[in-house]
């Protein structure tokens, strides 16, 4: 690796997010780490986040990152224990 890449603080990433960073950073003219994470950061914020999340993460792998899932809106109707009027 370069020995010019900054480690990237303050933000938590699994090791081969940083990884793929740091190699996109190596290959770059322009780019450095925190560059790179602002537009990323950005991209995100312009984005529809479910839609991102969904497109990018394996529930499976990363749990944490998983979205919970919706319910269909129905709720079940609870009985009423009073016997009816009539």
């Amino acid at each position: 690796m370069a020995k010019n890449i900054k480690k990237i603080v303050n933000i938590r990433l699994r090791p081969d997010q940083e990884e793929r960073i740091n190699a996109i950073v190596e290959r770059s003219a322009i780019l450095d780490t925190s560059k790179f994470v602002r537009i990323a950061v950005d991209w995100l914020l312009r984005s529809d986040i479910g839609e991102v999340l969904k497109t990018i993460v394996d529930d499976e792998k990363f749990p944490d990152y998983a979205i919970p899932k919706k319910t269909n809106g129905r709720t079940t109707k609870v009985r009423s224990k009073r016997p009816k009027k009539g």
